[in-house]
């Protein structure tokens, strides 16, 4: 399994034009698109360079499947489509409803907060999702670990946030000295944590309000939401 982690900031080469086996940069890994059950990686946009340094350009749709590992970096292995419109119809995907979960928002279906979605474990070949880690981006953070929910508990989009099951809440964590230290130990440097927090040395709490869906259409999965509830009871 791949970490978004592992692709994020990273640059992008293409082939450059008239010279076989040579590449030229395209700009870097700027976010990450998932297709709009949000269960698969379909690929990155890539934000290129501004022209004369001045005038900003959109940034690049580019195919999962076409990218290959470089030293540092990536290579797009395939020509034209690998990128935004004929990469979008050759993979059939429904632009509008695809999703950015990368920053997003994360609560379970009852309603309680999870913190928000900062990595994601995929399949390399296919994009299959395999879990994604949430966490709060403060120091317990760095402390305890991520919250590991598997893709199963993944039910939608809805108004800005990803929804989860219940049972999410409850997953194991990753990473952190949790994992390395123990829980004894991760439990007594919490408490160190928790206090650097109130001196106002923790950054980056609350909503990061990245992650969003693609088009403008609005909670996509609010009748799997309402349906899932009504079973839930």
């Amino acid at each position: 399994m791949r970490k978004l982690s592992e692709f994020k900031g990273k640059p992008v080469y293409v082939p450059k034009k008239g010279k076989a086996g040579k590449f030229e940069r395209l700009g870097k890994v700027h976010m990450a698109v998932f297709s709009p059950e949000g269960t698969r990686l379909v690929g990155f946009l890539v934000r290129r360079p501004d022209i004369v340094g001045m005038v900003k350009r959109p940034d690049a749709f580019v195919a999962l499947d076409a990218f290959e590992p470089v030293d540092g970096g990536f290579r797009v292995t395939m020509g034209d489509e690998a990128f935004d419109d004929q990469a979008r119809k050759r993979l059939s995907l429904d632009w509008d409803r695809c999703i950015m979960w990368d920053g997003m928002d994360t609560k379970t279906t009852a309603g309680k907060s999870l913190g928000y979605v900062g990595d994601v474990t995929f399949d390399e070949l296919t994009g299959d999702v395999d879990a994604f880690l949430v966490g709060d981006g403060n120091m317990a953070e760095s402390l305890v670990g991520l919250l590991r929910v598997p893709a199963s508990m993944l039910v939608g989009y809805e108004k800005g946030y990803m929804i989860v099951q219940p049972e999410a809440a409850s997953q194991d964590l990753t990473g952190g000295l949790a994992a390395k230290a123990g829980e004894a130990t991760a439990r007594a440097k919490m408490e160190g944590a928790k206090a650097a927090e109130k001196a106002g040395e923790a950054v980056d709490k609350g909503s990061r309000a990245i992650g969003r869906q693609l088009g403008k259409t609005k909670g996509m999965f609010g009748a799997f939401v309402d349906e899932f509830k009504k079973a839930s009871k």
